[in-house]
């Protein structure tokens, strides 16, 4: 496992202090609305008698600990691809450790396809549910005001979008001492109910879960349904790590998160035990009225981070996919010279904040966006244990019997949240489903029109090194300078090159082929990055390069050919070389290959696609495109 490197030199507080205001975010505002959620479902099937109320609270309580807390916490975030998490980084570390070609080779993949598909329905309901939560609470204090709730919603949502730009460091900094205080608020309101009422402890036993289900199996199936809200955020707390650091985010969840919710939660079961008619808003009427205005305002800010941690989560999750060839180039901004891992993305950014505003001008209220969300969630879940039990087994040797102890209850508890979470189908459910369905078709499609494209692309361009047999022997003009052509394997012939060759009768004195990798790893050292290939003859100045990336790093060709000079490898100088571009202009066909609606797609996507020179970083005033039509 490697931990964030800022962690170790600059200390883990200020790390954990970010991680307060990014990471927690999600999980740590379900108090405002998960419980309360439990008490209303199915008109109020859950009664606020003390066998019900102490179910619930275990139940909760359990959840947070088997999967929160052991699952993701303890285990995987030990499954870290050289500090980066989500569900796509966690797929490239299972498709690493299977044998290739095998049926598990395949399947990883596409598990992570969909659990990034699914991660994407989390992050467009999970800001307008928290955001509405909390501004419902001044329905609680000033009923009049009730009508405000989704204009002021809405202006929150707009700023919090409209910021992201400035980057998740500043967020974090700002939010942190913010959450901070939020946690500890939970931490005084609901202890200061359970110093009331102490009994509401024995909440914590697991056989108060056990009895709840066993004898009201229907109330206890559907009620999962609810309880699955106190643990939603766990997925964005593993895509979120590479923002700060496994360590921070550990302790973070022990020394500070954990124990508020846990407090928070059981204040809430003894409210509800002492005044049954509080179960309708529980979480605000632990306040004394003087103070629910004050933590109106408070709650509305922690939402808004919580709706920090997915919007992060979606930028990580979106480049992981990029990079492993299931989405076209990004253009991707760094937002910090010091967490390698904070980025942004417009595309994902503006597009999330059209389907929260959409969400929250269609549901209008908190409850109804409960129906819609957990099937996303839990999906994401069991994506997540699955590639995890798979990764033990094949990289780190579990044996059958670990794999069984870990996997079985994790399995019966989540399979229970999917299915009580399909009863919401009818009921809005179908929301965060179509929204993963989009996404796993344009990612698949995606990944099937590279692939073909790739293939004709290469049969129009012809092997390489007859092309070059034919430039020794062919009177060919050399001009003076350095042309690097961009181009995917050494195999074939880049286009550019052919075109300036066969029709400009001209090459440069020194022909650099370029071809930049995605690996299978967030981050390449310096060291391993560039790798020469002299294609035979080592006196003709025609080279291959192949330059390695990790998946969460920028493409940045001039710096990596700095890097390749510094070492002695190429003798140039990248602030003077002219860089050619292959164009490949994409035409529909009659092929069946894919069918007429996928090409359009992929087609589409290709068009939006981020400039080949911005992506890889070169300098407009030396780069040349050349290319040719490609039909698919």
């Amino acid at each position: 496992m490697t931990e964030n490197p800022d962690d170790s030199r600059r200390g883990w507080v200020p790390l954990a202090l970010g991680a307060l205001g990014v990471v927690f975010g999600d999980i740590g505002t379900s108090p405002l609305y998960a419980v309360q959620t439990v008490f209303s479902i199915d008109h109020n099937m859950v009664k606020p008698t003390p066998g019900d109320v102490y179910g619930v609270i275990s139940l909760v309580f359990w959840s947070i600990t088997l999967v929160v807390s052991v699952k993701y916490v303890v285990f995987i975030l030990r499954a870290d691809n050289d500090g980066e998490g989500g569900v796509m980084a966690l797929a490239a570390l299972a498709r690493g450790a299977v044998r290739p070609g095998g049926r598990r080779f395949g399947l990883v993949m596409l598990l992570g396809v969909l659990g990034a598909s699914l991660f994407y329905g989390d992050s467009v309901i999970t800001p307008a549910i928290s955001v509405m939560s909390a501004i419902e609470g001044l329905s609680v204090a000033t009923p009049e005001l009730d009508h405000l709730v989704v204009p002021i919603g809405a202006v929150i949502i707009a700023v919090l979008f409209g910021v992201q730009r400035f980057g998740t460091h500043l967020v974090g900094r700002f939010f942190g001492p913010i959450m901070v205080l939020w946690f500890a608020v939970l931490a005084v309101l609901g202890g200061a109910q359970v110093a009331r009422d102490p009994a509401i402890v024995r909440g914590l036993s697991p056989h108060y879960a056990v009895l709840f289900v066993a004898e009201h199996r229907v109330t206890a199936f559907v009620a999962m349904g609810a309880v699955v809200l106190a643990i939603t955020g766990a997925e964005a707390l593993y895509a979120d790590m590479g923002h700060f650091g496994a360590g921070p985010i550990r302790r973070a969840w022990f020394l500070m998160v954990f124990p508020a919710l846990t407090l928070n939660y059981l204040g809430q079961g003894a409210l509800i035990l002492k005044d049954p008619g509080t179960a309708a808003n529980p979480f605000f009427r632990l306040a004394p009225d003087v103070l629910v205005i004050p933590l109106v305002v408070l709650a509305t800010i922690a939402t808004v981070i919580a709706s920090q941690a997915v919007i992060s989560g979606a930028y990580s999750v979106s480049r992981q996919a990029e990079r492993l060839g299931y989405l076209p180039r990004l253009t991707v901004r760094h937002t910090s010279t010091r967490e390698r891992g904070q980025i942004y993305i417009a595309a994902v950014n503006w597009s999330l904040f059209v389907g929260v505003m959409l969400l929250l001008v269609l549901f209008r209220s908190a409850e109804h966006l409960a129906t819609a969300y957990g099937l996303a969630v839990t999906g994401t879940f069991l994506i997540t244990t699955t590639l995890f039990l798979i990764y033990a087994e094949s990289a780190w040797g579990w044996g059958r019997g670990r794999l069984v102890l870990l996997g079985v209850p994790l399995a019966v508890l989540e399979l229970t949240y999917f299915g009580a979470n399909l009863t919401k189908v009818t009921h809005g459910g179908w929301l965060p489903l179509l929204i993963a369905l989009v996404v796993a078709t344009v990612m698949l499609t995606w990944q099937r029109g590279r692939t073909l494209v790739t293939d004709r692309r290469t049969d129009m361009e012809g092997p390489l090194e007859p092309f070059v047999d034919w430039l020794h022997g062919d009177p060919v003009d050399k001009v003076t300078g350095t042309a690097v052509f961009l181009h995917p394997n050494k195999d074939s012939t880049p286009l550019a090159l052919r075109e300036n060759a066969t029709f400009n009768h001209v090459i440069h004195e020194n022909v650099l082929i370029v071809t930049t990798t995605s690996e299978n790893v967030p981050h390449v050292r310096d060291e391993d990055r560039v790798e020469l290939d002299h294609l035979g003859d080592p006196y003709d100045a025609i080279t291959h390069l192949t330059l390695r990336f990790g998946f969460q790093e920028d493409q940045d060709v001039p710096a990596a050919l700095g890097v390749a000079r510094d070492q002695g490898i190429i003798d140039i100088d990248p602030d003077t070389v002219y860089y050619f571009l292959s164009r490949i202009s994409l035409q529909r066909g009659p092929g069946r290959e894919m069918s007429p609606w996928r090409k359009r797609v992929f087609l589409g996507l290709a068009h939006n696609a981020a400039s080949p020179i911005e992506y890889f970083r070169l300098p407009e005033d030396r780069t040349v495109a050349m290319g040719a039509a490609v039909v698919l």
